[in-house]
């Protein structure tokens, strides 16, 4: 009889296409068989999981680490610790961090400070700049996505003409890169900063500077010239009415996904007036019928991936600027929150466990060139297992937080779900008390992944 390394026994597999109730069985770190409930089998370690939900560890797809440059924000120890204690086994790294990640040499470096410093998995993603000369470079180094911004980013990285937009998405198809698109209308964006009052604005100031139609229309511009060039593109961050009817009516014409994050699932922008400054993240929170029908999209299907934009500032940062709410630093923390906010969509029947495996799992991992390993719990991919008590609440608190911001906007909502245990490729991360918190830590395991062309 095969001998396997850990068996887990009794528990209830969700997968894509439902639950079934099944014995995983793993060796050398990947799923090595899934075994009918106590069908004989032989392991050096048995784990009795008695009923629990046994998930893929999520991967999110848009995280920002803060390193290099801005580590007093966080790094990428301190983020995927947040990540891992939370559910998240692969993050996905944004390049907007000092300087960007946009060359082979931006790439190499930031891959050097990552090994041996990450608790979870992790895939580099870099940026699109005006010299296309290093993107097929940087495609065999393994960069995960080729990241494309239209509006509100610095010139070198600006893409706000269609002519660019469509140049650059071009250059990444052809080095074999997957693109994502940063959806926005710079022009848009202009004339509404140019209206403020220097030093004093609101959060409706901020609102209105970044409308609904600027967003409908990067999005349709990103899936036009996704269908002139021929090439697979994801557009990012979206959370409008608008932009999500124009998706709607056009996502045919490409190879297009799309993503939103759990913040914009819950939150209007009348939360402003009681979260304030630290609450303050791009795209602006909207109101009550954007924030619907983006979640009929979800409940729909339409909503491909949902992510989390961590992108931590600390706290005085956040108040420094709460006059000047423009000016406010945009970003909060979300890794460590993704799987407990998610889980209170399935607790309010938007979306299912086999849902928010897809959405959080299996779809970011196949977009992003971890297909074949990452987001399923089949028989030969990575031995990434969350086990979810369905019977022990969790609440959410800013005082569990292990991102060096310390802070979040779900403070004090709860889900009827818990995370039991955590298993990254196989391995086990133990539970520990650390500095007053109850969280997952261990041995920095993680590996920088690389994506599959």
């Amino acid at each position: 009889m095969t001998t396997f390394d850990v068996l887990l026994r009794g528990g209830q597999v969700v997968d894509t296409d439902g639950i079934h109730h099944l014995d995983l069985a793993l060796r050398n770190g990947r799923i090595a068989a899934r075994l009918a409930p106590n069908e004989p089998a032989e392991a050096a370690h048995i784990v009795q999981v008695g009923g629990r939900f046994l998930l893929p560890g999520l991967v999110d797809a848009h995280v920002h680490l803060r390193e290099p440059g801005m580590t007093w924000k966080e790094d990428f120890a301190s983020g995927t610790l947040a990540a891992i204690a939370g559910g998240v086994t692969t993050v996905l790294v944004m390049p907007t961090d000092d300087p960007w990640t946009a060359s082979a040499a931006d790439f190499k470096a930031k891959r050097a400070l990552a090994e041996g410093r990450i608790f979870c998995d992790v895939g580099l993603q870099v940026a699109v700049g005006r010299d296309h000369s290093e993107l097929a470079e940087l495609a065999n180094l393994g960069a995960t996505s080729f990241e494309i911004f239209t509006s509100d980013v610095p010139p070198d990285f600006l893409h706000a003409s269609t002519a660019d937009l469509q140049a650059a998405v071009e250059a990444v198809r052809a080095a074999g890169g997957m693109v994502a698109i940063s959806p926005g209308d710079q022009s848009v964006l202009d004339a509404e900063l140019a209206r403020l009052t220097p030093g004093r604005s609101t959060a409706a100031d901020f609102v209105r500077s970044r409308p609904g139609h600027a967003e409908a229309q990067g999005i349709a511009r990103a899936i036009l010239a996704a269908a002139t060039v021929g090439a697979p593109i994801h557009i990012r961050q979206s959370n409008s009415r608008q932009g999500m009817a124009t998706y709607r009516r056009l996502r045919d014409l490409a190879d297009v996904s799309i993503e939103t994050s759990p913040q914009c699932l819950m939150f209007t922008s009348s939360d402003y007036a009681r979260l304030g400054p630290p609450a303050k993240a791009s795209p602006p929170w909207r109101d009550v019928a954007d924030r619907e029908a983006v979640r009929t999209a979800v409940a729909d299907g339409v909503i491909d991936i949902i992510v989390t934009d961590h992108a931590p500032h600390l706290m005085i940062e956040k108040l420094t600027q709460a006059e000047d709410f423009v000016a406010v630093p945009g970003g909060f923390p979300g890794v460590q929150t993704l799987l407990a906010t998610l889980l209170m969509l399935v607790d309010d029947g938007l979306i299912g466990l086999s849902d928010l495996a897809r959405l959080a799992a299996s779809r970011p991992a196949e977009r992003f060139g971890l297909g074949s390993r990452k987001g399923r719990l089949q028989v030969g991919f990575d031995a990434d297992i969350l086990v979810l008590d369905p019977d022990r609440p969790t609440v959410i608190r800013g005082s569990d937080q292990l991102s060096k911001a310390g802070y979040t906007p779900f403070e004090g909502l709860s889900t009827s779900f818990s995370l039991e245990r955590v298993f990254l490729r196989g391995q086990e991360v133990p539970k520990h008390e650390m500095s007053g918190k109850t969280g997952f830590v261990g041995m920095a395991q993680g590996l920088v992944v690389m994506a599959e062309r």
